[in-house]
């Protein structure tokens, strides 16, 4: 059977496949044997190796994958990964801000289509630092797998309580951010000392993707689609679509080598469903808005987990035609 060779023809198909089946397997036998057990197969195998590997392992690996990644930056192009990461960035939180505040001030705190201003700025601003890295690593080079140290500061809902003049300002972690560098900078390091160590972890750049794609989706369950409805939906549509082609197209400006990558950013951090309630705690006149703000960014974080990776996708297949006419130019 060629099953591998099948997912890689799909778009973004080592992670997409994956995370898909394993918010499959999380809906209908995580918690219960599809509703009809009090207990399900986390319970079962809790704390063994099958938990580890198919439901908890998710950051652990791609630890693993930023530094196998991380060993095949060159010293000399040090620089670019920062340049990226700091690019990527200011385009991601730049874009919710804006957006949220010009539907606040218009629309006032109910916002437009059921959706509020809280759940517009916490889905758009934060971005989902595995998938892009997922999909940087398939379609771009190691510069683009390492500006996820960068592109991490958006986690958290700090800059939503900016965009939103919430009481109290939310404090960015430094120790989130050093602990995001500190297996890309040893990488690195070791990857320029010793180029048979570059050699020996250069596979792990893809071989790790699917690894932590699963456990990713195991976090996932399909009913929150139902349970936000229709703004959630189109929450995250509006996501995928509004950031991601505008990392792309500020990729295209700046000419990236691969600008496809850009588009990575166009998804919703897991963490982003915490943002509400973060926020609400800061502001209590968001409190009632909060409940319905947290359905809603879990389905912008599904939607543009799948939707993310078919544009990036996409947009990585109309880059390689333009590449190949120019060099056979």
């Amino acid at each position: 059977m060629k099953i591998l060779k099948t997912v890689k023809k799909l778009p973004g198909g080592l992670m997409v496949v994956p995370l898909l089946l394993g918010a499959i397997v999380n809906t209908l036998f995580g918690n219960s044997i599809l509703g009809l057990t009090d207990t399900g197969v986390w319970d079962w195998f809790g704390g063994t190796f099958t938990e580890n590997l198919f439901k908890t392992g998710a950051m652990p690996i791609l630890a693993v994958f930023l530094f196998c990644n991380a060993t095949t930056i060159d010293f000399k192009k040090a620089g670019v990964p920062l340049y990226k990461g700091v690019v990527l960035t200011a385009t991601k939180v730049l874009t919710g801000i804006i957006i949220g505040v010009v539907i606040g001030k218009v629309f006032g705190p109910n916002g437009i289509l059921g959706l509020a201003p809280l759940a517009i700025v916490g889905a758009i601003s934060n971005s989902n630092g595995g998938l892009y890295a997922a999909l940087a690593g398939e379609y771009g080079d190691a510069t683009d797998v390492g500006a996820v140290s960068i592109l991490s500061i958006n986690d958290g809902p700090f800059f939503t309580m900016v965009a939103l003049g919430a009481a109290g300002v939310a404090t960015i972690p430094v120790t989130v951010l050093i602990g995001c560098l500190i297996p890309i900078i040893v990488g690195c390091i070791l990857g320029n000392l010793d180029e048979e160590i570059r050699k020996f972890c250069e596979p792990g750049a893809t071989m790790m993707i699917p690894f932590f794609a699963f456990p990713l989706g195991a976090g996932l369950h399909l009913s929150n689609l139902l349970k936000a409805g229709l703004p959630g939906i189109v929450l995250g549509i509006a996501c995928t679509l509004i950031t991601g082609l505008g990392g792309y197209f500020v990729y295209k400006i700046l000419r990236m080598k691969y600008p496809e990558v850009g588009a990575g950013i166009g998804t919703t951090a897991g963490n982003a469903a915490a943002t509400p309630a973060a926020v609400a705690a800061a502001d209590a006149s968001l409190v009632a808005v909060a409940a319905v703000a947290t359905v809603q960014i879990t389905a912008a974080i599904i939607v543009t987990a799948i939707l993310c990776p078919l544009l990036t996708s996409y947009l990585h297949k109309v880059e390689e035609r333009k590449r190949g006419k120019a060099a056979a130019s």
